[in-house]
């Protein structure tokens, strides 16, 4: 599987196929990224950087100037007030303009799906207690939230050069989930699955963003079609279990510490971790290497280089 393009090479992972280099996709805050500007040899940071899959961000929604009785514990009476921005003409030309360079996986990052949405108008203990005090109102209210998600998403999928779409929600805390498994299908999975099914009705790929431990969800995001798991924190799951138990199924895209080893480790132990949870969670496809979350600026320009070392072993030069 020589010479495959950076498309090619995630499509393959996410085919569970073995290939001669794994591909991988690191994000970096704006603070971090600035840290990283004196090495750049000329380049953009993208191109320094050099990932495999172009994240990019598509036109979407959020509440506009929601009035007081939305942040109180009763249900709100005053209207629902929403924003959208962005252009989808700027969106695709930003995506051709990115490709110039090289064939990349282009995925549109949508942060805040449903469950987000909702904890975000009300505040999270307000969201939480009408889930479970008036769970019509909040099924009525989630629904709504996924109405609208679904006339953007046939927007954004129409667009032939996107190959993947990730849907974002963090329903973990690093120790559980934050609402039973029973509550997380009654109020979350029915919403989530119009989603993943319009996803894949355009032939693109579903990778979830889901911070914590949510593995006890997990063989239900396998049924429903999920393609790409996202963050696999090492400091919540057991990332070798999660390997062994799903990962003919599931691709999983993270793994290195972010909490632990990449701020606090030397470069060297940065990268034999990063070795080794590459050689680890890529056995027969299915991995896309990442550390767990976005890289801060708390973390050590030395450390940053060595995560890229890494990541880049085996690609040919740009």
């Amino acid at each position: 599987m020589g010479n495959m393009s950076s498309r090619q090479l995630v499509k393959a992972a996410l085919a569970h196929q073995q290939t001669d280099r794994v591909p991988y996709c690191i994000e970096f805050t704006e603070g971090a990224g600035k840290l990283l500007q004196p090495f750049l040899d000329g380049k953009t940071l993208p191109q320094f950087i050099g990932n495999d899959v172009l994240c990019i961000w598509p036109p979407w929604w959020g509440w506009h100037e929601l009035a007081a009785d939305w942040r109180q514990l009763d249900r709100p009476c005053s209207p629902e007030r929403i924003v959208g921005w962005g252009s989808y003409g700027e969106f695709k030309d930003s995506i051709a303009a990115a490709r110039q360079d090289y064939d990349p996986y282009v995925l549109a990052i949508i942060y805040g799906s449903h469950f987000e949405k909702a904890n975000a108008a009300r505040g999270i203990e307000n969201f939480l207690a009408d889930m479970a005090g008036d769970s019509d109102w909040a099924k009525q209210f989630l629904q709504r939230i996924i109405d609208r998600n679904m006339a953007m998403l046939e927007n954004i999928l129409a667009i032939k050069d996107i190959d993947g779409v990730l849907l974002g929600s963090d329903w973990g805390t690093q120790t559980d989930l934050i609402l039973s498994p029973a509550m997380w299908e009654d109020m979350i999975a029915p919403g989530e699955q119009r989603e993943y099914d319009l996803v894949h009705a355009y032939g693109k790929d579903v990778w979830l963003h889901s911070c914590g431990k949510i593995e006890k969800v997990i063989p239900r995001l396998i049924d429903m079609g999920l393609n790409v798991l996202n963050p696999v924190q090492p400091e919540a799951m057991d990332i070798a279990s999660l390997k062994a138990r799903f990962g003919e199924k599931l691709t999983f895209w993270g793994g290195v510490s972010t909490q632990r080893t990449l701020p606090f480790g030397t470069s060297e132990q940065v990268k034999a971790e990063a070795r080794a949870v590459r050689e680890m969670m890529s056995r027969g496809g299915g991995y896309v290497f990442a550390p767990a979350q976005a890289i801060q600026e708390d973390v050590p320009v030395a450390n940053m280089l060595a995560l890229l070392e890494v990541a880049k072993e085996g690609r040919p030069p740009r």
